[in-house]
């Protein structure tokens, strides 16, 4: 499966089967969040075989879109403390996403609706644990969510260049806090700026979002 394929086909899942993630798959998923952390100066790491996070006192967590259920393995976004970290977090684990979409496996961003465990991983002087990513085989491979149009999250109105539209339309396909897509690309010359509004994790869906136009039209965003 290409990229482009794996956005179009990443649908946020909530529902796993009761079964541990295969070692050939957390092989390859564990060299590839090293990779990834040796090039951005996160600490993400891949947790498994732990309920505990999405499981508080035998009461399965529910969130707004519904229950979680055998969630046992997640990756765990983890960084020093700074003014870009979840920005880094967005930009870097959305790409470990798609790899695992790639990969056969599923997955769901999660901010705030989980149980943050410690003891279940390495949280260095001056880190901390940004969100999670729920991961593992999927009951279901979920459905695609309420999109905005183009014109909706363009600034201005013009004849634009087919990379732009395949960077802004990969965008839309990026998951963001519930569903809200709170954010805007501008497009002055050959040089391209995205802004989020305020809002819960507006900077760790800027980072997502940023990932999936710059892969898709091959163009850097300021």
């Amino acid at each position: 499966m290409d990229l482009m394929k794996a956005m179009s086909e990443r649908h946020s899942v909530r529902d796993f089967k009761d079964e541990p993630i295969s070692e050939e798959h957390v092989s390859e998923l564990s060299e590839f969040i090293e990779q990834l952390n040796n090039k951005s100066g996160l600490h993400m790491q891949l947790i498994l075989n732990e309920p505990k996070a999405f499981n508080s006192l035998g009461v399965r967590l529910i969130t707004y879109y519904g229950n979680f259920r055998n969630v046992n393995n997640y990756i765990a976004l983890i960084g020093r403390k700074s003014d870009t970290i979840e920005e880094r977090c967005g930009y870097y684990g959305e790409q470990v996403v798609l790899k695992a979409q790639q990969m056969g496996l599923r997955t769901c961003w999660v901010g705030g609706t989980y149980r943050k465990v410690p003891s279940a991983c390495e949280i260095g002087k001056g880190e901390k644990i940004v969100a999670v990513i729920a991961i593992g085989y999927g009951n279901e491979d979920g459905h695609p969510h309420k999109s905005k149009a183009f014109n909706e999250v363009v600034l201005g109105d013009a004849d634009y260049p087919i990379w732009f539209r395949k960077g802004v339309n990969a965008a839309l396909l990026a998951p963001t806090a519930m569903d809200q897509q709170r954010f805007m690309f501008e497009l002055k010359g050959n040089k391209v700026k995205v802004r989020a509004f305020p809002g819960p994790f507006s900077k760790l869906d800027l980072g997502i979002v940023k990932y999936h136009f710059e892969a898709a039209s091959g163009i850097k965003v300021s």
